[in-house]
């Protein structure tokens, strides 16, 4: 495997993008663990920093990830994911997490997408 940079937590940070689009879905984090899940299966695995576990991307809304191409940033310590996005990608209800724009010089903010699914009717708890 190719030697890639963990921090000192052993995690390295994942841009998720449409590998149609081009746009940005999520970040999120992977340990080594997390990221061979993902290149086992074919299936957005991640680590979760609060829940101290490995997690896949729709294991509750089963709105997966499939890998479509991987690459690694100059100092080999990000990760940038090209996917298959079935459904949103967001937990809030968004195709992608990036569905707020900062406005008035970052005194302010706007949603500039719409909610392509209800997050009440698919998780449990609110997060």
């Amino acid at each position: 495997m190719i030697k890639l940079k963990y921090d000192k937590q052993g995690l390295i940070p994942a841009i998720v993008q449409d590998y149609k689009t081009g746009k940005v879905l999520m970040l999120a984090y992977m340990n080594e663990a997390a990221l061979k899940k993902t290149l086992k299966t074919g299936k957005m695995h991640f680590f979760s920093r609060s829940r101290k576990k490995i997690w896949l991307k729709g294991e509750t809304s089963g709105h997966h990830q499939k890998v479509r191409e991987v690459f690694f940033d100059c100092d080999a310590d990000t990760l940038l994911f090209k996917v298959e996005q079935k459904g949103g990608a967001c937990h809030m209800g968004y195709r992608s997490c990036f569905y707020r724009k900062l406005t008035g010089g970052g005194r302010s903010s706007r949603i500039v997408a719409k909610k392509i699914f209800d997050p009440k009717k698919i998780y449990r708890k609110n997060r």
